[in-house]
């Protein structure tokens, strides 16, 4: 809707809160999986695969559902989002067999998917250029407050006393099946009428190849994929590292949460570091910073030595995901905006398949801890891409758009 009056921010408002109960559904799930898989007989490689297949199916999906809403709608996405989630946490609670948790697992990832290019989407199009790192700052928060919140469900419903994992693993799942639902009451109208439609200043579809020659996009890319990759092994492995050290469920959780909160509080504080060290040096530091960190995961510390370092860990990793966001979206052709961001996911999931089956071939080998000193090059090589990137929709020489300041003349839109 260029030119014309961009709606209140009561949408984003709700959207924050769809996106909390529906992350707090998958981030319940998460573990609960890897709980499951542990009960049904599962090894670490296993439990890698099963947190790839997670990854396999959305990755395959990512594009032609940005291309759609490209040219469509952002809106219906969501509550098809919802559905999947909500349907592959329950029946993944029913499954007796790894290869069924797996293709459970796969459909609750294709439902994130869904609902993540929708809302991302949403976010894009109803926001103004110097809006939207607030903005995808904001949105974002209601992951963290899922990643907060599901972890510690998980852990307190989940028992390994008596041979109960099997058992309160499964009420797990179908307790984050019944959080996902919750998601659909703040859905209603959330696409503005003046949104809805996507532009139409270029005609037919941008190629995949010139998105991703668009200078900006592919540090965006492979910084999210980093940050992610790092986030979900986190979810996955820290169970399995958890076991091994003899760390119990509940505090697992616990140690799950603190890092989302330390997310949640560097995302409330990212306008004013943006500030005063712009968008792409705030990457490069973060990414820098959060990559010693996670091989520190690795090291034999006391848990609350390991509470301080997920801690800080959380606040590093708070900045990658909302920044590459709109790191993408200004870089990338108007009228492609939605698929770059879906080439962004499908970097993430390519990341979620990837590093899980890594890390599980890792962790075989070398022991659990061992996929976290691989994260940890992944995040100083994401650090090196994104200075070397020069923040990409910066203005020269000044920190990235924020609230109350105007975009530069003759530059994108965003």
């Amino acid at each position: 809707m260029p030119g014309g009056p961009r709606p209140g921010r009561g949408w984003l408002l709700r959207l924050v809160i769809a996106f909390a109960f529906a992350q707090g559904a998958v981030s319940m799930a998460r573990p609960a999986v890897s709980y499951r898989a542990l009960s049904l007989g599962a090894d670490e490689r296993a439990v890698g695969v099963i947190a790839g297949v997670y990854a396999l199916l959305p990755h395959f999906a990512a594009v032609p559902l940005g291309r759609r809403t490209d040219h469509g709608r952002c809106a219906p996405l969501l509550p098809l989002g919802v559905v999947l989630i909500g349907g592959g946490c329950a029946l993944g609670g029913a499954a007796g067999s790894l290869p069924a948790l797996a293709a459970w697992s796969g459909v609750m990832g294709l439902g994130h998917l869904c609902f993540v290019i929708g809302a991302q989407s949403l976010v894009a199009r109803q926001s103004a250029p110097a809006e939207q790192d607030r903005n995808f700052g904001h949105f974002t928060i209601g992951a963290s407050l899922g990643q907060l919140i599901g972890p510690i469900a998980a852990g307190w419903l989940i028992s390994e006393r008596d041979g109960a994992m099997a058992r309160t693993s499964a009420l797990a799942l179908l307790v984050s099946a019944a959080v996902a639902a919750v998601s659909l009451t703040s859905l209603w109208r959330i696409e503005h009428t003046r949104s809805a439609a996507p532009p139409r200043r270029v005609a037919g579809r941008v190629p995949v190849v010139g998105i991703l020659r668009s200078r900006g996009v592919p540090a965006g890319i492979f910084i999210s994929l980093a940050v992610l990759s790092a986030t979900d092994i986190l979810t996955a492995y820290l169970p399995v590292v958890g076991q091994d050290r003899g760390i119990a469920p509940a505090t697992v959780g616990l140690l799950l949460s603190l890092r989302a909160a330390a997310t949640i509080a560097c995302r409330l504080v990212m306008t004013p570091m943006l500030r005063l060290a712009g968008r792409a040096a705030l990457l490069s530091v973060t990414c820098l910073a959060g990559g010693l960190l996670c091989a520190a995961v690795a090291l034999p510390v006391p848990v609350w030595a390991l509470a301080v370092v997920l801690g800080a860990l959380g606040f590093c990793l708070g900045v990658g995901q909302p920044l590459s966001m709109t790191t993408v979206v200004q870089a990338a052709p108007a009228a492609a905006r939605s698929t770059a961001l879906a080439l962004r996911l499908t970097g993430n999931r390519l990341g979620q398949v990837a590093a899980p089956a890594s890390a599980g071939l890792i962790a075989g080998l070398a022991g659990t801890a061992a996929p976290f000193v691989m994260l940890g090059g992944l995040l100083v090589a994401a650090a090196g891409l994104g200075l070397r990137s020069g923040g990409a929709g910066e203005a020269p020489g000044s920190a990235a758009p924020v609230p109350g300041r105007r975009a530069p003349a003759g530059r994108s839109s965003g």
